[in-house]
């Protein structure tokens, strides 16, 4: 045995003496390499000697060293001073409970470090040239080698030697179990967590069916065994022998133990001793077997090539496994010496590590902070030079409306409570709030009020905050949803209007939230609300002192207030024009996929008459009870072409909506409705109407208009050509969209932000439009 520290029913270490032959061997090698003529290799050097760990373990009492250095599965224990791996009982009637299809593991708690791969200092020159110590008895001391024992020069690996000595009791009962069963094992095992699930029987507690079903899996077994096998299976010589088991429980190599039956019983009860050598440079293993009490046999009863490098991983567990099946035994350990080389931890750099990865990202850490505080420092100077000169310009507007404390106003929302909110798009968020009628703290009255909060605070976000007050501050019509206040603070941008309390159009024509269960509209309420809206959207064209053009006309931008008249709202995309001004160009396309006009979507031009062709979308919408966009007709998925297609047909009427039934509307007023909507939407601005000219058909004044019974093609550009005055042209932000600004579950719009190329067609224009549905 290696000469070593050793102390009983525990654990030592000491330094192994084999290695005064290495200058010998090596200073052979270098004449040996001369004399064939070869180069003599540059300055070779030995490996240094490894220490070895001994343990040596004459008998296990309970409650002694052993138990604090053995790792235990479930079954497993220490009884009447040997390891039992698997269970026992004296009671005959508990047999079948407690020893039947049972597996367990007794293992050295410490993980051992059975193979390294030499680092670039240590290889000088092939393996050869690595010459081992010699070997302690059995074994060698562990040293570089090939790893596959062939001499190549690569890789270099070093595996350790180590001889292992254990006395066995394998107790059979013939009155319990007509058979014995299974086997027990000396294992080296990648982990201590205990024998998988399922590998009782012929598994020996090593694997189990799942890990042995594919010789992929069996492959990725990493585990060594020498099994003394008590029971035959399929795959066994006889049910008396020793095997080598690499990765599976199909032994690599046998050796039947004639004359030494393994498992004994009362009236032949036999202890054995198993001697196992493993020599880590020669990549070889010894198995020596005999009666306890005699000495190691001269030959081994199994003796095999095995390179632990290519079967266990780099760290592993020593120790033994042994399982049951339905017939069953005792599986016990009396004694047990180990003696290991142990292979020495890397000197540890973590203190290098630590420096060089704290440091550097320290300082970055600290560039990022400064960063970040700089631009802190720098958004909320901008923020609030923008708010002064917000301030500044608001109240020099002509009769501003009220200013609210924020504070007032995130209470009158419950802290912008979700469950307030009537509506959300591209500017902002809508919520339902209640604010004192007057600012005295002495009346009890309230309002209710719908609050804009503008989710965009840059300077964009500011320029179409301040363009909707300075446009709807001015607006003073029944039709028009009337602004009553406004509040910036810290970067906050909030717009007060008076609340509607019947919501959008759009929830009503086609029953969302909780107008769901609320009667369809009746045919006089539609009628009332596309006169309302049109009333509206003449004042903004052509009543008030300027054109504003509201460039985002649609069901959900309409609100109905208690009585259901019809007020057009949401003028965040709304533009104010000079006196002499016509149209409005802009880099983008604002507006709602279905609401946009051909001309406006190619060249970027609003006017009036890109109004009128949404407006005709709209009553569409509210004729037919259908969206602008028919999703689920991919033949016509325009509302504009599907009802264009009835009035060629001659069967205009049958476009109305199905809900209100034959007798539920006026036919004279519907095709009134459904011709003016036609009109309006005509590709040609030419030939769509103004809306003085829509009011007077509205007010049956004037006969509805004449349209042709099929949809006129689109022609670009327009007679007389496109005309662009570059001082028209203003470069908005990205995209952008507006907002319902109150009714319960409001819509929203999108605006396009991308600079479309020019169509010479109608054909396939639409496609690049944004949908705000």
């Amino acid at each position: 045995m290696v000469a070593s520290a050793r102390r009983s029913g525990g654990g030592g270490r000491g330094r192994s003496p084999l290695s005064p032959l290495l200058g010998c061997l090596l200073s052979f090698s270098f004449l040996f390499a001369t004399a064939h003529g070869a180069d003599p290799p540059p300055q070779l050097q030995p490996l240094p000697p490894l220490d070895v760990a001994t343990y040596n373990y004459t008998s296990f009492p309970d409650g002694g060293n052993s138990q604090a250095e053995l790792a235990f599965s479930s079954v497993a224990r220490i009884y009447q001073g040997a390891l039992q791996v698997t269970p026992d009982t004296g009671n005959i009637g508990s047999y079948l409970d407690v020893m039947v299809n049972k597996s367990g593991s007794v293992l050295l708690d410490r993980r051992f470090t059975l193979w390294r791969r030499l680092d670039d200092a240590n290889k000088r020159q092939p393996a050869a040239a690595a010459v081992p110590p010699p070997t302690p008895p059995g074994g060698s001391n562990g040293t570089a080698g090939n790893g596959n024992g062939t001499g190549s020069s690569t890789p270099l690996v070093q595996v350790v030697s180590f001889n292992t000595t254990f006395s066995i009791n394998v107790f059979h009962l013939p009155d319990s179990s007509p058979l014995p069963g299974e086997g027990l094992a000396f294992a080296i095992l990648p982990s201590r967590d205990g024998p998988p699930p399922g590998s009782h029987g012929g598994f020996l507690g090593l694997t189990n069916a799942t890990l042995q079903g594919t010789p992929a899996a069996a492959a990725a077994s990493r585990f060594v065994a020498v099994e003394l096998d008590t029971l035959k299976q399929d795959y066994d010589p006889n049910d008396n022998h020793v095997g080598l088991n690499v990765g599976s429980v199909v032994s690599t190599k046998t050796a039947s133990l004639t004359g030494f039956p393994i498992a004994t019983n009362k009236t032949t009860a036999e202890n054995y001793t198993v001697w196992i050598h493993y020599d880590g440079v020669g990549r070889r293993i010894s198995v020596y077997f005999d009666v306890r009490g005699n000495p190691r046999p001269a030959a081994p009863v199994l003796e095999s090539e095995l390179d632990l490098s290519e079967h266990v991983p780099e760290q592993g567990y020593l120790g033994f496994a042994a399982s049951t099946g339905t017939n069953f035994e005792l599986n016990c350990v009396l004694d047990w010496s180990l003696e290991i080389e142990v292979i020495p931890e890397k000197k540890s750099n973590t203190w290098l590590i630590i420096v060089a990865v704290v440091v550097p990202v320290g300082m970055a850490a600290v560039a990022v902070a400064a960063f970040f505080l700089a631009r802190s420092i720098r958004a909320r100077r901008n923020m609030e030079r923008r708010q002064e000169r917000l301030g500044h310009q608001l109240s020099n507007l002509p009769g501003m409306p009220r200013v609210f404390e924020y504070e007032k106003l995130k209470k009158a929302t419950r802290n912008f409570d979700e469950k307030l909110q009537l509506g959300k798009g591209g500017y902002g968020v809508v919520y339902r709030g209640t604010i004192p009628a007057i600012d005295d703290p002495r009346t009890e009255a309230t309002m209710e009020v719908a609050v804009k909060r503008f989710i965009r605070d840059d300077s964009r976000g500011v320029s179409d905050f301040l363009a909707e007050v300075q446009i709807i501050n001015r607006l003073r019509h029944k039709n028009i949803v009337p602004l009553i206040g406004w509040c910036y603070k810290k970067g906050q941008l909030l717009l007060v209007y008076e609340y509607m309390p019947n919501g959008s159009l759009d929830q009503h024509l086609f029953r969302r939230g909780v107008h769901e269960q609320r009667p369809f509209l009746s045919w006089e309420s539609r009628y009332a609300i596309v006169r309302d809206v049109a009333a509206g959207l003449h004042y903004v064209h052509h009543e008030y002192t300027h054109m504003v053009l509201h460039r985002d006309i649609k069901a959900s931008n309409v609100l109905l207030d208690g009585s259901f008249r019809a007020r057009l709202g949401d003028f965040g995309l709304a533009r104010v024009l000079d006196h002499g001004r016509n149209s409005f160009t802009d880099l983008n396309v604002a507006g709602t996929h279905g609401f946009i006009a051909p001309e406006y979507s190619v060249g970027h031009k609003a006017s009036r008459r890109t109004d009128v062709f949404a407006f005709g979308a709209l009553v569409l919408e509210v004729v037919t009870g259908q969206y602008a966009l028919r999703v689920n007709d991919l033949r016509c998925p325009l509302l504009t072409d599907w009802v264009w297609q009835m009035h060629g047909r001659g069967a205009l009427l049958g476009a109305v909506d199905q809900g209100l039934g034959t007798a539920g509307f006026d036919g004279d007023e519907a095709g009134r409705l459904l011709l003016l909507a036609l009109a309006c939407s005509s590709p040609n601005p030419g030939d769509r109407p103004t809306m003085a000219e829509v009011l007077q058909v509205l007010d049956k004044a004037s006969p509805p208009p004449e349209v042709p019974p099929f949809k006129p093609q689109f022609v670009w550009p327009p007679e007389g050509g496109a005309h662009f005055d570059l001082s028209d042209i203003e470069m908005t932000g990205a995209t952008t969209s507006g907002t319902t600004t109150s009714g319960n579950g409001g819509g929203s719009s999108t605006a396009m932000a991308t600079q479309d190329t020019a169509h010479s067609s109608s054909e396939g224009y639409f496609p690049v439009l944004s949908s705000g549905r």
